[in-house]
């Protein structure tokens, strides 16, 4: 038998300039195939990209969360709830190494962040909070997602090109917990702050902070858009900006409310966001395949609510119902619940409700029990009742899910694997089942970036539990002559490292910014990176501890 291998030597040798890595939060393939359908059965933008398996599980659990799962795709390490773009406190699943002792928790490079430093310019955008878990997870690092106003800070001194989404109440002094300004920090370090959709268009900026909610955008069924800037919208305009720099770029794009509509059973917010995120997709393949220059890796971070055209009524007869039966329950909405919620006022009667939800929704025959749930949730709502459900999305999304045979088995995540796509001009991609883990090293790998040695040249422990100790293991390593290294509270409330030097000078490294300051507040110098305190330890680049004489 005679076997020959052909290879392209003009493909091997082709490099990659960009890379654009999307993801759709919480898309289970199920969902995948109901939007499909919703649209006619037309294939998707990222259909003909389908490549392989993807498999989700954290260090310690099968389940993901979304925060280790896109700290994984970052970088390339597994790491457990909550965790930001730092290793894991504990590790426990099958074929996951133990964690170097003394490292839980400390802060790992991302493929964002060695990107920059290897002269690129790089974005994140998503619909949700920017400083919220996914794209957190590529441009900041803590042990809880829930430091969103750190999050938030580390975000606004991680010299990041673009930075879009939701969530402007975390850069608002008004409504941060240290009172700092992020919106001015970022114009004064010469961003183009945008707040609607003409302003993002007209903008021409190479540097651009667009925050287009308080809290999260909108879902793409209630997105006003002469407001609100759609998915691709945002994509298209990061590629623009982004594309400006000759040595290329990397982008995160989230669609990060198909996994909120997931955790309701709400199959409209599913649907919507799915296809307003694909139509972003296919703003970024088109950019790639003119470019041909450019990776598009689009995955989901992990399953949610184990969704299925098909439930409980269609066990014995599931062969025999038609599409439509699916279908067109679905199409007479106009609205996600979310968006008639929005349409409610206080003194409506539980009458004028149901005339919201028949127009906007398409039930038009609540039952007596369905019409007794959705008085409660506004009564409940009313009263400020801790237990009401999350928003209307909860109560309405599994009645019309009922009424189109759609199935859940859960309002939380899954641990199946997901589907993987990839588009690669060399055709160099990922194929069969992979470690999402591998997602970072293939990123790593195509941009000719490294990602351990970003991490040691941003993150460096500098131990302050004990003062003297601290201060002789500092000295004994980089070779300085400190007198001590101490925590301390330093301006809005924000701890800081102090370095009290031998000749009595003092150095502050304020948490979560990217300098260094005297005792005075005077900015001494400015790093590659932002300094981070995990809540034990201390992490500062080597260009700071260079700095320190």
């Amino acid at each position: 038998t005679l076997i020959i291998i052909f290879t392209s030597q003009v493909a091997t040798e082709k490099k990659v300039k960009n890379v654009i890595i999307m993801i759709p939060d919480g898309m289970s393939v199920g969902a995948t195939t109901l939007a499909r359908w919703y649209n006619g059965g037309n294939l998707l933008a990222m259909d003909e990209l389908a490549c392989g398996l993807v498999r989700t599980y954290n260090s310690d659990t099968p389940i993901g969360d979304s925060a280790p799962a896109g700290s994984a795709f970052a970088t390339g390490f597994k790491s457990s709830t909550g965790n930001i773009a730092s290793f894991a406190g504990k590790n426990g699943m099958p074929g996951v190494p133990d964690i170097e002792k003394g490292k839980e928790f400390s802060p790992l490079a991302t493929v964002l962040e060695s990107a920059r430093v290897n002269g690129r310019s790089v974005g994140i955008v998503s619909t949700c909070e920017t400083s919220h878990a996914t794209p957190a997870d590529f441009s900041s690092h803590n042990p809880s997602r829930k430091e969103m106003d750190k999050l938030a800070e580390q975000q606004s001194y991680n010299l990041i090109d673009v930075i879009m989404g939701g969530g402007s109440n975390y850069f608002k002094s008004s409504k941060r917990g240290d009172g700092e300004d992020l919106i001015k920090v970022m114009k004064d370090q010469g961003y183009d702050y945008v707040t609607t959709k003409d302003e993002l268009l007209n903008s021409k900026a190479n540097k651009l902070l667009g925050l287009f909610a308080d809290g999260p955008m909108c879902y793409d069924f209630d997105r006003v858009s002469t407001k609100e800037p759609s998915l691709s919208e945002m994509t298209s305009k990061a590629i623009e900006v982004l594309n400006r720099n000759k040595n290329g770029f990397f982008l995160m794009v989230e669609g990060s409310e198909v996994d909120w509509a997931a955790h309701a059973n709400d199959p409209i917010g599913i649907i919507g966001d799915i296809l307003a995120f694909d139509q972003a997709v296919k703003v970024a393949l088109d950019f790639a395949k003119k470019d041909k220059n450019t990776v598009v890796i689009v995955l989901t971070d992990h399953g949610n609510s184990g969704i299925t055209m098909g439930n409980k009524a269609t066990s014995l007869d599931y062969d025999k119902r038609k599409l439509e039966e699916f279908i067109n329950p679905l199409k007479k909405a106009k609205l996600t619940a979310e968006g008639i919620e929005k349409l409610v006022k206080e003194d409506m009667t539980i009458d004028q409700i149901k005339t919201l939800i028949a127009d906007n929704y398409g039930i038009s025959d609540l039952t007596d029990k369905e019409t007794e749930e959705v008085a409660k949730y506004f009564e409940m709502k009313k009263a400020k009742d801790p237990k009401k459900p999350a928003g209307l999305n909860n109560v309405l999304g599994p009645m019309i899910a009922n009424r189109a045979l759609i199935g859940f088995t859960t309002n939380g995540h899954t641990g199946e694997d997901v589907v993987l796509y990839m588009y690669s001009p060399n055709n160099e991609r990922l194929t069969g089942l992979v470690e999402n883990t591998e997602i970072a090293r293939y990123m790593e790998k195509v941009l000719t970036l490294d990602l351990t040695k970003t991490t040691s040249d941003f993150f460096n422990k500098v131990e302050t539990k004990k003062q003297e100790e601290a201060t002789s293991k500092f000295n004994e390593t980089y070779k300085k002559k400190v007198l001590s290294v101490v925590d301390g509270q330093t301006g809005l409330k924000n701890p800081a490292l102090i370095i009290v030097q031998s000749d009595g000078n003092v150095i502050i490294f304020p948490e979560n910014k990217n300098y260094a300051t005297d005792s005075d507040g005077k900015i001494l110098k400015t790093f590659k990176s932002v300094t981070v305190y995990n809540g034990n330890d201390w992490f500062v680049s080597k260009d700071a501890i260079t700095f320190i004489k």
